[in-house]
């Protein structure tokens, strides 16, 4: 039974890789992820595909898909339109994916980005919030860098080390009651699982939330949008989020940490910013 676990864990790292899905930019996106072998990246972008179509269906017959001459969609739009060029920078082929930009008529203060660039806004995050431009952009990098780095990939494949790490706690459990204990299995199965959640997965989608701030504020400066609007989007966030989860048990890093990880990165993407300003505001040469 012991060769068993063994070859299992071994079949496991098999199948896994260790990957950078990114260039690291300005501000330094370097960490190696580990991927399943059996989820490629094209499977993925398929089923974010299909999913976002789902969804524009459904809000189209709810009536809820603002039209494409919608003042709000033309805004957002807009805006992706400065930002997506910049994703070269951490990711040349990305400039060439299928994007899409919708928004749904929505009192959720929401917005993504699947897999393969398909980007949705709900109006009730520019409403509520008030947003400005500036602070749009900051979120849509901020989703933009989600996919780019493929996170959701990166989940997916963290469920499979999970599904057969619990699975070994089972077997493992069961030997060491010899079959007579089953609430040892039980306990051994529901303690292997929180462990898990709390040490790994919880942790790690953090890291995707931090990984994704500073690369959208590094995004949205190339386009030339402040970066301090970063920082007044969070505080807007906490303000409306008020009673959320610890950090420790959320998958978010809480608005105060967010805030100082953003305010140590501003000075490094600064530059970008103005530069990007200084760019549009010199009137291009007229060939003679």
């Amino acid at each position: 039974m012991k060769k068993t676990l063994i070859i299992a864990s071994m079949a496991l790292l098999a199948g896994c890789q260790q990957v950078n899905t990114t260039q690291s930019g300005a501000v330094g996106a370097n960490r190696t992820q580990k991927m399943s072998t059996l989820l490629s990246s094209d499977q993925v972008d398929q089923m974010a595909a299909a999913s976002y179509n789902e969804t524009l269906s459904k809000a189209r017959q709810k009536n809820v898909l603002l039209a494409a001459n919608d003042p709000m969609t033309i805004r957002v739009k807009k805006i992706a339109n400065r930002l997506i060029p910049q994703t070269g920078i951490f990711r040349p082929e990305a400039a060439n994916w299928e994007w899409e930009v919708n928004v749904e008529k929505s009192p959720e203060l929401n917005a993504y980005c699947m897999a393969g660039g398909k980007i949705m806004f709900y109006s009730g995050i520019i409403e509520k919030l008030k947003l400005t431009d500036d602070e749009i952009a900051q979120i849509m990098g901020h989703e933009i860098s989600h996919a780019l780095r493929e996170h959701s990939r990166e989940r997916m494949s963290e469920q499979y080390t999970k599904q057969l790490s619990i699975q070994g706690i089972s077997i493992a459990a069961s030997i060491l009651g010899g079959g007579k204990y089953a609430d040892l299995t039980n306990t051994a199965l529901s303690v292997g699982s929180t462990a898990y959640d709390l040490t790994l997965a919880l942790p790690n989608s953090r890291t995707h939330e931090s990984e994704a701030d500073m690369m959208g504020l590094e995004l949205a400066a190339r386009a030339g949008y402040n970066p301090r609007a970063s920082v007044t989007l969070w505080q807007k966030m906490a303000a409306a989020s008020k009673g959320s989860s610890p950090e420790f048990l959320s998958t978010h890093p809480s608005s105060q940490t967010r805030i100082a990880e953003l305010e140590a990165k501003i000075p490094v993407v600064q530059p970008l910013y103005e530069a990007a300003n200084k760019s549009a505001a010199t009137p291009a040469k007229k060939k003679k």
